[in-house]
C-alpha cells in the first residue's frame, strides 16, 4: 500500500468571497498495489468526508473507516475539508476538486471511474450529498473551470447524514456551514428538497437512537430519492 498526501486549494475567486484562513484542505490517499496475478484489475474508489458538525473533522470517522474500505479492496481518499469559520461553498469545492483529482489519476491508481463514490458521516454526509446533487450546478463547476462530469460521483454512502434544515435539523451544522449567510442559504441547504433525476444512487444508514442527528434526516432523504 502507498500513502500519498495532496493539498486541495480553493481560492477567494473560486468560492466568491474572501476566505478566513486561506488554508488548503488535506487529501490523504490510501492506494492498494496492483495484484501481480491481476494487473488489469480496476478497483472502486471511495472519497471519505468525516463528520464534525462543520466545526472540526472527526478522527473516528477518518483512518479507521479508510482501513475498512481498504480491506474490502477499495482505493480510499480521506478529505480533511475546511470547516468554520470557512463557509459554503469552500468545503464543497474542495470535495469537487478531490473527486476530480481521483478521476484524473484513475489509470495510474487502477480505479474504475464508474465506481467512484463519496462517503460522508453526519455533517460529512451533508457535504457528500451536496456534491451528489450539485455536481452539475454552474455555481460549482463554472468557477472551478471544470466540466460537470469531472466532479460527478457515481454513488453516495451516507452515514447518519445531516440532511434537513427544517424542524429536525442539526442546527449547529448549518450555522457553522453558512455563517453570516445563514438566512440567505439555509433553505437551499435542506437537501431533501434538492433531489432530482441526476442525483446518483445512495446507500443510507442511521439509528433511531441518534440523539444528535435525528433519524428523520435519512428518512426524509430516502423519501425524496
Amino acid at each position: 500500500m502507498n500513502i500519498k498526501h495532496f493539498n486541495i486549494m480553493v481560492t477567494d475567486q473560486e468560492c466568491g468571497h474572501a476566505r478566513e484562513s486561506g488554508n488548503p484542505a488535506d487529501l490523504t490517499a490510501y492506494l492498494l498495489d496492483r495484484l501481480p496475478h491481476k494487473p488489469e484489475l480496476l478497483r472502486p474508489a471511495v472519497v471519505l468526508c468525516p463528520g464534525g458538525g462543520y466545526g472540526f473533522v472527526s478522527p473516528r470517522e477518518d483512518q479507521p473507516v479508510a482501513m475498512e474500505f481498504l480491506a474490502a479492496g477499495c482505493q480510499v481518499f480521506s478529505l480533511h475539508y475546511s470547516v468554520a469559520p470557512e463557509t459554503f461553498p469552500v468545503a464543497l469545492m474542495e470535495l469537487a476538486k478531490a473527486v476530480a483529482l481521483v478521476k484524473s489519476h484513475a489509470c495510474e491508481w487502477n480505479i474504475d471511474t464508474e465506481r467512484i463514490m463519496v462517503c460522508g458521516f453526519s455533517a460529512g454526509g451533508h457535504l457528500a450529498a451536496c456534491l451528489g446533487m450539485m455536481w452539475n450546478r454552474d455555481f460549482l463547476y463554472g468557477p472551478l473551470n471544470m466540466a460537470p462530469e469531472d466532479m460527478q460521483p457515481k454513488g453516495m454512502i451516507l452515514c447518519y447524514p445531516v440532511i434537513t434544515s427544517g424542524p429536525k435539523a442539526h442546527r449547529g451544522s448549518f450555522e457553522n456551514l453558512l455563517g453570516d449567510r445563514y438566512d440567505e442559504l439555509v433553505d437551499e441547504m435542506s437537501l431533501e428538497n434538492q433531489v432530482d433525476a441526476d442525483t446518483p444512487p445512495a446507500f443510507l444508514w442511521h439509528t433511531t437512537e441518534d440523539d444528535c442527528v435525528p433519524v428523520e434526516n435519512s428518512l426524509l432523504f430516502a423519501s425524496a430519492l
